[in-house]
């Protein structure tokens, strides 16, 4: 058989099933190599070292199939150029398969990012902690915090830009990070509910809790009981939500200004007042006036009082339902 009929039948061979099923002595040839690499990337492992070692045949190389970094020498994985042209041609990370070198090189690291967040992952230390590479990958997702390093997550200055970028930083933050006050409070402005890995201490601080129910009154459930009787506190969240009042300690449950507050959001947040608010006949007065649904909460005497009931007719004609036989006639 001629060469000529033998380079003819290792190309059909490449086709079909790849460069390990020809002559050895052919794997050394570029352009039956290149044509199997391109189809194959891991085909590059059938190859002889020295064809692995020639630099500008691997720059072609993984320009016509990326995957086959993976099977190139270990020169070749910690070329900087090398690298860089796989890292633009692929979608997947090819820092995995990378030298150490390569995987702290600022340039490689950012383009990989920038194809999928999750090659931080198998950047190198000095990467991970890099403010830059690191801050690229968590406006792609947030989750890419959970590959950074520890120093950049106790980094204040960081993480307070980082949280300002996106609260959900705080779930990734480092201790140091979780209980710095500036950090915490600005990650509960961005979302009320990174409260929750805070710091102990900075969970029940009043400033963050007053935050996080502007957000979220039901978030009052979570606090502790010093601040369920903190007239701003729960006058914010029943504000966001009527319903809040639930977890409000007892004495504010009997502040008028703030159930009136509930009410306005919803008039089921009644059922949460004390009794003594339900028999006020001024309060009662204004709530009906709120919203006519109060009546349904309302106490014995209130419920009986003409004018009040009157009033909650006013606001919804299907209130009189709830008033009392005689205010009825």
């Amino acid at each position: 058989m001629s060469i000529e009929e033998e380079r003819n039948k290792a190309i059909e061979t490449i086709k079909s099933s790849g460069l390990k099923d020809i002559k050895k002595e052919l794997r050394s040839d570029k352009e039956l190599v290149m044509m199997a690499v391109k189809k194959r990337g891991a085909d590059l492992q059938y190859v002889g070292e020295e064809l692995k070692k020639d630099r500008e045949f691997m720059l072609e190389i993984v320009k016509q199939n990326s995957i086959a970094l993976y099977y190139a020498g270990e020169e070749a994985k910690n070329d900087r150029e090398i690298v860089l042209e796989a890292v633009k041609q692929s979608s997947d990370i090819i820092l995995d398969y990378v030298g150490e070198e390569a995987k702290n090189d600022g340039e490689i690291v950012l383009e990989s990012i920038k194809k999928n967040y999750r090659a931080l992952k198998y950047a190198g230390e000095e990467a991970k902690n890099d403010r830059e590479i690191v801050m690229k990958a968590l406006k792609q997702n947030i989750e890419a915090l959970e590959y950074a390093g520890k120093e950049v997550l106790n980094d204040r200055k960081f993480m307070l830009e980082a949280v300002k970028e996106n609260g959900w930083a705080l779930k990734y933050a480092g201790e140091e990070a979780k209980n710095d006050r500036e950090v915490v409070l600005e990650a509960v402005k961005q979302n009320w509910k990174v409260r929750k890995y805070a710091g102990e201490e900075l969970k029940n601080d009043r400033e963050v809790v007053l935050e996080a129910v502007k957000q979220n009154g039901y978030e009052l459930n979570c606090v502790g009981e010093e601040l369920k009787n903190d007239k701003e506190i729960v006058l914010e969240a029943v504000k966001e939500d009527g319903h809040a009042l639930k977890y409000a300690g007892e004495k504010l449950k009997k502040d008028r200004e703030m159930v009136l507050e509930a009410v306005k959001q919803s008039s089921d947040a009644l059922k949460y007042a004390g009794k003594e608010v339900l028999n006020d006949r001024k309060f009662m007065m204004k709530a009906v006036k709120e919203n006519g649904f109060a009546l349904k909460y309302a106490g014995e005497e209130a419920k009986k009082d003409r004018e009040i009931v009157l009033e909650a007719v006013k606001q919804d004609g299907v209130a009189l339902k709830y008033a009392g036989e005689e205010a009825k006639k």
